[in-house]
């Protein structure tokens, strides 16, 4: 049995406590505030309740897969139901809603409407995208690349499936009509990425999609990581709330212990951390030697975007909103560019729609609606005041919904308030305030990503978005398996 500690409770965290229990290890979990779930908190403002973090459950096989490691059955503590539509596009500039979705006659008959020469194109991206999910997801997704030669290995595959293109350049190779364009390209924005630069291998998602299904967790995000705390504590991991990690210890190339701000200091045997690796390398590890590896991400890595979110109730319901809408601005990839390259604010803008109380009324008072609006924004590169000006956004924002799928929200909202980029870097210790960490491009993907096993000190892990595999929950999940097989191979 050996002392192996977690610092950090976000779900990569959580993932790792659970798979280093399961293999009978003494586990204990630090994290900085006094509630699990890192970025997936929980808001309550005047009797409506909002998920700050992820809202979409993909491959929910891995949290099944967590509580049966250790012997239980996640349908005796939650309720993952299952949406349709996935989400709704709403086109601003033409008005056009397109459903994506479970069913594909439906969503087939869309496309017709749409554009008829598209239905075939769909079909072979909807292949081609299964197989780019086999190498991606099913080989490479808990493979660990601490070492360059498996880059190698798997380069060949990835040349041959073309993994050097975008995913938009992917999708425009088998679709014309430029709302379905966007529509089945805009999945990287949901891990951080461009999707004008980010590798055509995360066409996958598409792919996981449809395999598993999209679901909500009935009681939100929140009660999905309370459930699992639970978890946790019947099966004897300690947690320590409130233990804001100061420095990592290091001598004869091994992590040896770790002080905290509250002035305790804890041995580990082994060290996993679920804080960003770059704030690691650049805080935690303060002046000790950090490797080649990491210090060319520190200093040279491409950040994501960052996210500005507005949560508001609705004092009525809008019954025909979606549980998730994309308002599609009238640009994209001009609006993509000056997100991700030229760090611009601009005028117009996209915006992801939660209304979690058309599955789970329980989100709001009755007859009344929970929302929150995210929209891409420049990450603090840009050097925006968002304290001065995150009121005068949000007006325009609202007023956008008001104008078009909100009817008379503005009259309607009330307990609204926002989280921007500072926001991110305050209460999560992102670069930037990046909202997913380092950008999803090829060259920052696999091996060119930070090790989930360090370079240097043998003993310290990684897992969370800034590692392999990447941003979202199944990606975050997925580095606690790629740990585990590290350390049990």
């Amino acid at each position: 049995m050996q002392k192996i500690s977690i610092l950090g409770g976000g779900f990569g965290g959580i993932a790792a406590a659970i798979r280093m229990r399961a293999h009978g290890n003494e586990v204990t979990l630090f994290e900085r505030l006094d509630t699990l779930g890192g970025r997936a908190q929980v808001f309550e403002r005047g009797g409506y309740t909002h998920d700050a973090g992820p809202t979409v459950i993909t491959a929910p096989i891995l949290f099944y897969e967590l509580f049966a490691l250790l012997g239980e059955n996640l349908e005796d503590h939650l309720e993952f139901r299952a949406l349709d539509p996935w989400y709704q596009f709403y086109f601003s500039y033409d008005k056009t809603i397109f459903d994506y979705g479970p069913n594909q006659e439906t969503m087939l008959a869309q496309i017709k409407s749409l554009s008829p020469k598209d239905v075939d194109g769909y079909l072979k991206m909807l292949k081609a995208s299964q197989k780019i999910f086999e190498l991606g997801y099913e080989k490479l997704a808990s493979q660990p690349f601490g070492k360059l030669m498996t880059m190698v290995k798997y380069a060949p595959d990835i040349i041959r499936l073309r993994g050097y293109r975008s995913v938009y350049s992917f999708v425009s190779s088998y679709i014309r009509h430029p709302n379905l364009r966007q529509a089945f390209s805009i999945q990287p924005l949901l891990v951080g990425g461009n999707p004008f630069s980010t590798s055509s291998i995360y066409s996958l998602i598409h792919a996981l999609e449809q395999k598993w299904g999209i679901y909500f967790c009935m009681g939100g995000t929140g009660k999905l990581v309370n459930e699992l705390e639970k978890l946790m504590k019947r099966h004897d991991i300690n947690i320590q709330y409130k233990h804001d990690a100061d420095q990592i210890h290091v001598k004869n190339s091994k992590v040896t212990e770790i002080s905290f701000k509250n002035g305790e200091q804890h041995s580990v045997d082994k060290l996993i951390c679920n804080a960003d690796p770059v704030q690691v390398s650049s805080e935690l590890l303060g002046q000790e030697k950090i490797s080649l590896h990491n210090t060319f991400i520190k200093k040279f890595a491409k950040h994501s975007m960052g996210l500005f979110v507005i949560f508001f109730g609705s004092k009525i319901k809008y019954k025909n909103i979606a549980h998730h809408t994309i308002w599609m601005g009238p640009r994209y990839k001009e609006l993509l560019k000056d997100i991700f390259d030229d760090h611009k604010l601009a005028e117009d803008f996209s915006i992801y729609l939660h209304r979690p109380t058309c599955t789970d009324p329980s989100f709001a008072p009755s007859n009344a609606d929970s929302f929150y609006a995210l929209i891409p924004v420049p990450n603090l590169k840009g050097g925006h005041q968002w304290d001065e000006i995150k009121e005068e956004f949000t007006a325009k924002v609202m007023q956008a919904l008001d104008n078009t799928i909100l009817p008379n929200i503005i009259e309607q909202s009330e307990n609204i308030f926002s989280m921007t980029p500072v926001d991110f870097k305050t209460n999560y210790r992102t670069p930037h305030g990046s909202g997913f960490s380092i950008a999803p491009l090829l060259s920052q993907s696999a091996w060119f990503r930070t090790h989930n096993q360090d370079d240097l000190y043998k003993n310290l892990f990684y897992v969370g978005a800034g590692t392999h595999p990447g941003a979202g929950l199944p990606g975050v999940i997925n580095s606690a398996k790629v740990v585990e097989r590290i350390i049990y191979p």
